[in-house]
């Protein structure tokens, strides 16, 4: 039997395996809280999650990249600790085997279905964003997909590299898995030492312009690297990299001046707002129950409707154009422009 997210809707499982991977990073293992084994399909690799847990009474969700493979029989997702992260330090610190959570419905464009690769990729991967190019990796490993694929993961060193041994074992076990492992602080001849620059990609792919490449990582990491593939050829159709970061909400409500009025009739909330503020923002601060998982526009969970007034949009991504042309948005990538009014429904 196969477990399916139904419209978005929640679904609570259960944690039944955590471990550390790294001094900071730990991956859990989430299955059917009645205890089944069904297995998890409805996803593609590559693919995120957004996982749900209660604080002082209020659900908070964020977003992780799921580490396992269609079919498996739980979903395995790896949280590196964030510094005043919230949830990642819960996970880190607290959660433990029994613990039940929320898990909404798997998302994401950035993934090897929608993304099709060629005979050959190449998956550029720095700190947790190892997570989905890894299940990339070994969905097509297990399929016996016939790709070659280079995999290059830049670490701090090796007590700091997520999955090593498991890197390690798939590059023994795996012809055409290639592990390119760069490490900035190097202390045995196994691995290249030094930061992931153009030279690098070079000499450790020197047939990137013939790959699929498919990009995860810190931001500034990513930004780099996707400006290096290009111009080392890479197809531009054929760069893919993810693209949930979470949008800085603040940084449009900077620079604005005006002041504007903000209603939801339906919550009885009517306030007065900084004009450019996000609407995720004035919707939390005003209490009105929206969940609000990935923070980038891209896992739709804070759909709502502007039924009076301007907004603008830095995401559209789960939208379609029907939605749009109705008023629909989504409330982390919508900063509010003159006074309006919004409808959760």
């Amino acid at each position: 039997m196969f477990i399916e997210w139904q419209n978005n809707q929640p679904a609570q499982m259960r944690c039944v395996n955590k471990w550390f991977e790294t001094q900071d990073t730990v991956s859990i293992q989430l299955a059917a809280t009645d205890g089944t084994h069904l297995h998890f399909s409805g996803f593609k690799p590559g693919q995120f999650v957004s996982l749900g847990l209660e604080f002082n009474g209020k659900m908070e969700y964020r977003a992780y990249s799921i580490a396992s493979m269609p079919g498996d029989n739980h979903l395995k997702l790896t949280i590196k600790r964030v510094e005043g992260g919230l949830m990642s330090n819960y996970i880190v610190d607290e959660l433990k085997a029994g613990d039940e959570v929320a898990v909404l419905t798997p998302t994401g464009p950035f993934n090897s279905i929608d993304c099709q690769p060629k005979k050959k990729v190449a998956l550029l991967s720095a700190g947790c964003g190892i997570t989905p190019v890894m299940s990339m990796a070994k969905t097509w490993l297990r399929d016996e997909a016939e790709i070659d694929i280079t995999f290059i993961h830049q670490a701090k060193s090796k007590a700091q590299t997520i999955y090593f041994e498991e890197l390690e074992a798939l590059a023994v076990e795996h012809d055409n898995f290639n592990l390119k492992l760069l490490l900035k602080d190097n202390t045995d001849a196994e691995h290249e030492e030094g930061r992931l620059d153009k030279e690098w990609l070079t000499t450790l792919c020197p047939d990137l312009a013939e790959r699929t490449v498919y990009l995860c990582g810190p931001t500034a990491f990513m930004s780099d690297m996707e400006a290096n593939a290009l111009e080392l050829g890479v197809d531009a159709s054929q760069f893919h990299q993810e693209s949930f970061t979470p949008i800085d909400a603040h940084t449009e409500a900077e620079d604005a001046g005006g002041v504007v009025q903000f209603e939801v009739p339906a919550f009885g909330v009517s306030a007065e707002v900084v004009q450019g503020a996000t609407l995720a923002d004035v919707l939390e601060e005003n209490g009105v129950p929206v969940i609000i998982a990935c923070r980038s526009g891209m896992c739709g969970s804070c759909k709502c409707k502007v039924t009076k007034g301007e907004v603008t949009r830095s995401s559209t991504e789960t939208l379609t154009e029907a939605d749009i042309e109705a008023g629909y948005t989504l409330a982390c990538s919508t900063q509010v422009q003159s006074d309006v009014e919004v409808s959760l429904n």
